[in-house]
């Protein structure tokens, strides 16, 4: 009864992971070539705190810290289209997963080079000046110093597109805090990106499918939301005005006069006119090429003399018991909140029974974490290892989860809290709200009334004889359809219920 998965990817992607005579990366080469629109995207492998120094010196000194450096790009995504076909149409693309740890960097750097400064091309992507210091440091690391790149032009950042879709003021500056790519997709698309992998190893091989298929997402529906911009643009620009998305995060007015600027709108010079009048260009300083030391790890570091004299203990690890444990007065049964990081972890946990909660705002302050915690008796499940230098406010009442898929944190939490689930407990909360289903199941009659101007019941459903179900606190309706079975089936498996 959980909300239905997305659709398989509408792309086939290639996986370049060869050099010289492999027919992906001659693919790759060729498309690149005749490319109008190429999107891309980079992955790294996420740099931890306490990462290796440097060697000590040998006389029992402190080793001294490693030099800052930046990430190495291990895969490249790009997603190239021949143009547009008219009204903005897009005409068929291909999607590359390009293995840097496989395909040999000097194969790479001229094409990709030429790319990044063709004027004919327009490039796109999301935040992408940080995905190009990285992915020059790394050229520039493997091949000698002058093999960087410093320059993306033209190109388009789909956060201006998405304020300019959304019809933000000209007037005023874009706000600061942009939206994620996952949410971008979502209100403009409504494609649901999955972030699970967001933090893998990008440097470990193989590649699962879902890592390969995530990477190849990221730069595909960049080209989606692109076509949203050009149909903007068709329709506007056919009423003679449209607006200007400038590199300073500003939209101002301008006026684009199909009669006379010497092309249509709807013609071949219609790519033209976008990287005329709404592309930017991304260029690296010297600054920008040089990694810096994070100010905030020098701050974070308390003076010997720090005002806390007792010392906190970190550990990951869970000591127990928990607030619901009858040995200390509890009522024997389990209740989590999970913070915002792993709100998906506690749809999983309601699926199987579990009375899971999330954060009563959207963006809760650690002591208002802890204090509903502590009033609600729950344990509170994050990934947030900041959060564990509170514990002394819920003493034994913070778990980090480990894991960073879903299936694999609910077997975590499972085995942790040693949480005994039964197949009568499975799909028994409202995944919705985390609320309980009304005694008596509801007719057919019964589920069409109650979801009048609430929820639709599919018309595929009025033949079948079933039984509906419905949340007493937020009135969700919820029936043992194909789905339902589908995901019993997984969660007998992760909970090791025998059938």
């Amino acid at each position: 009864m959980d909300p239905a998965p997305a659709p398989p990817p509408p792309f086939a992607v290639h996986l370049v992971s060869g050099g010289g005579s492999s027919p992906e990366l001659a693919l790759l080469l060729r498309s690149l070539a005749a490319a109008r629109v190429v999107a891309l995207d980079a992955e790294w492998k996420p740099r931890r705190r306490g990462s290796p120094a440097a060697a000590g010196t040998g006389d029992g000194a402190s080793p001294a810290p490693a030099p800052p450096q930046f990430p190495t790009v291990t895969l490249l995504q790009v997603a190239c289209s021949g143009g547009d076909g008219g009204e903005g149409e897009r005409e068929r693309c291909e999607v590359f997963v390009v293995d840097l740890l496989a395909v040999p960097l000097a194969d790479l750097w001229a094409p990709l080079r030429d790319l990044f400064e063709r004027p004919d091309v327009l490039k796109l992507g999301f935040r992408f000046k940080q995905d190009l210091v990285y992915l020059s440091a790394t050229f520039a690391a493997a091949l000698g110093g002058d093999a960087g790149f410093d320059r993306v032009e033209p190109f388009l950042d789909v956060t201006n597109v998405y304020y300019y879709l959304k019809g933000h003021d000209r007037q005023k500056k874009l706000p600061k805090e942009t939206k994620s790519l996952a949410t971008i997709c979502k209100e403009l698309l409504s494609v649901s990106l999955s972030k699970e992998l967001q933090c893998s190893d990008w440097s470990c091989r193989p590649l699962s499918e879902g890592q390969i298929q995530y990477a190849a997402s990221d730069a595909y529906y960049l080209l989606d939301i692109f076509d949203l911009f050009q149909q903007k643009i068709t329709t506007e620009g056919k009423c003679s005005s449209t607006t200007e998305l400038n590199s300073d995060k500003h939209c101002s007015p301008t006026v684009l006069e199909c009669s006379s600027s010497g092309y249509d709108i709807c013609s071949g010079g219609y790519l033209m006119s976008i990287v005329t009048k709404y592309s930017e260009k991304i260029l690296l300083t010297d600054s920008d090429t040089k990694p810096h030391s994070s100010r905030r790890k020098e701050k974070s570091k308390l003076p010997t003399n720090a005002k806390c004299k007792d010392k906190v203990d970190y550990s990951t690890e869970w000591q127990g018991p928990p607030p619901w444990d009858p040995s200390i007065g509890g009522d024997g049964y389990p209740k989590f909140l999970c913070d915002v990081m792993i709100e998906g972890l506690a749809k999983h946990l309601r699926c199987v029974g579990i009375d899971a909660a999330i954060p009563s705002s959207k963006k809760p302050e650690p002591r208002e974490l802890l204090n509903q915690t502590y009033k609600e008796g729950r344990i509170l499940l994050t990934r947030d290892v900041k959060l564990l230098k509170y514990q002394y406010l819920a003493s034994n009442q913070v778990y980090r989860v480990k894991s960073l898929l879903k299936h694999d944190q609910l077997a975590e939490v499972i085995d942790t809290f040693q949480l005994k689930i039964s197949e009568d407990q499975l799909m028994s909360r409202c995944t919705k709200c985390n609320g309980s289903f009304i005694q008596k199941p509801l007719t057919l009659e019964e589920a069409v009334e109650a979801s009048k101007g609430f929820q639709v019941i599919p018309s595929c459903l009025f033949n079948r004889n079933l039984e509906f179900w419905k949340c007493t606190d937020c009135n969700q309706l919820y029936w043992e359809g194909t789905q339902y079975h589908n995901a019993v089936q997984k969660f007998l498996s992760v909970c090791n219920i025998s059938d």
